[in-house]
């Protein structure tokens, strides 16, 4: 780890402390607790980390893009953080300037791409889209390129994800873009959704280990029997594993990022299949250790975990909303799959190796 990591990883850090601290959100009556985080995070430049410095970004490396994602992960972070870096990633991947503002990514799939029509207006719906009603623009993967679109133009449907923050369909029939411009290399959906499945496996690493600092916490301090319940072997034996799945977690989620870091190193536009294997393997395997890490985090907790005011439940939640952003463990496992089988066995142990 760099100077330049510990300083981006300290300001982020810094920044929700002092302004998204999870139990002092989870304790607000309102929301106005939005604007003074988002414009703290867009001040130090970390909303536009991906966007390199002659489009108006911070021109940041990739890795420091994902230490801000895994740190934003530990904070429960409720601000469209994540997805105004992805979206000004694809942005920067068109040459078209970032826009102020939060942004949200708009995703269609390999079979039904949105598709712009011969008088320049858009075509079709993105379901679920993160934080679709707290967003100034979306970004657009679309047939003939990207393209960036008002959200005041779109028709967005009320909605929530699981975990409370907005979460909604999007129709951009009839819709005019404001730019529109292509992707040299043929860059696709399927490395749109790859980026998009690490940046979730990022968040869910810090998630985990937030979790995985609450408990242990919790177990020191909770007295049953007359002794701390840290001193009872089952739960000893429970939070252990707890630090072997977020210590996996993190370790594949790093290995993803290191990955696609790699590969935009080499200014390749369109992702590998070692990108491909890594990403593919961090999804599946943060996804599981999300399983089985919040069911010890809540086993530990007891039933005060699930209440409304305690903060345990603010992280699990984004947790299990996260771990179906971009395909589930299951899906990337059965893409996984076909790809291995497509190339057939001799090619699995070259693969395995090279990494």
């Amino acid at each position: 780890m760099t100077e330049t990591d510990d300083i981006i990883i300290d300001t982020t850090a810094r920044i929700f402390s002092e302004l998204g601290d999870p139990q002092t959100l989870n304790n607000a009556c309102d929301d106005t607790w939005q604007q003074p985080l988002w414009t703290a995070l867009a001040d130090s430049g970390l909303t536009r980390a991906w966007v390199p410095e002659d489009q108006g970004g911070a021109g940041a490396e990739i890795t420091d893009g994902f230490d801000i994602l895994v740190t934003a992960g530990r904070y429960a972070v409720a601000v469209p953080l994540a997805e105004t870096l992805l979206a000004g990633w694809l942005l920067a991947k068109a040459g078209i300037m970032m826009p102020d503002g939060p942004l949200s990514v708009a995703m269609g799939n390999a079979d039904n791409p949105f598709r712009i029509n011969s008088n320049g207006s858009l075509s079709g719906t993105a379901k679920v889209v993160p934080f679709a009603g707290d967003v100034d623009h979306f970004t657009v993967l679309t047939d003939k390129g990207v393209a960036l679109v008002k959200a005041s133009d779109c028709n967005i449907e009320t909605g929530v994800s699981m975990a409370g923050d907005a979460m909604s369909d999007v129709t951009f029939d009839g819709v005019t873009p404001s730019t529109v411009a292509v992707v040299p290399g043929g860059f696709g959906i399927k490395d749109l959704m790859l980026m998009g499945a690490a940046i979730r496996s990022a968040q869910m690493a810090g998630g985990l280990q937030a979790i995985l600092d609450l408990a242990v916490d919790y177990a020191k301090e909770r007295v049953a029997f007359g002794r701390p319940i840290s001193k009872f072997q089952a739960v000893q034996h429970n939070l252990a594993r707890l630090g072997g799945e977020t210590a996996v977690a993190v370790a594949a989620a790093g290995s993803a990022a290191d990955a696609i870091a790699n590969a935009e190193g080499a200014n390749a536009q369109q992702f590998d299949q070692a990108v491909f294997l890594e990403v593919a393997a961090a999804k599946i395997r943060t996804g599981e250790a999300v399983g089985d890490g919040t069911a010890i985090a809540h086993q530990t907790f007891g039933a005060i975990g699930f209440t409304s005011e305690h903060v345990l439940q603010r992280h699990t939640r984004r947790l299990w909303a996260w771990r179906d952003d971009y395909g589930s463990e299951s899906e990337w496992a059965v893409r996984l799959g076909e790809m291995i089988a497509t190339n057939g066995a001799d090619e699995l142990w070259p693969l395995l190796a090279s990494r």
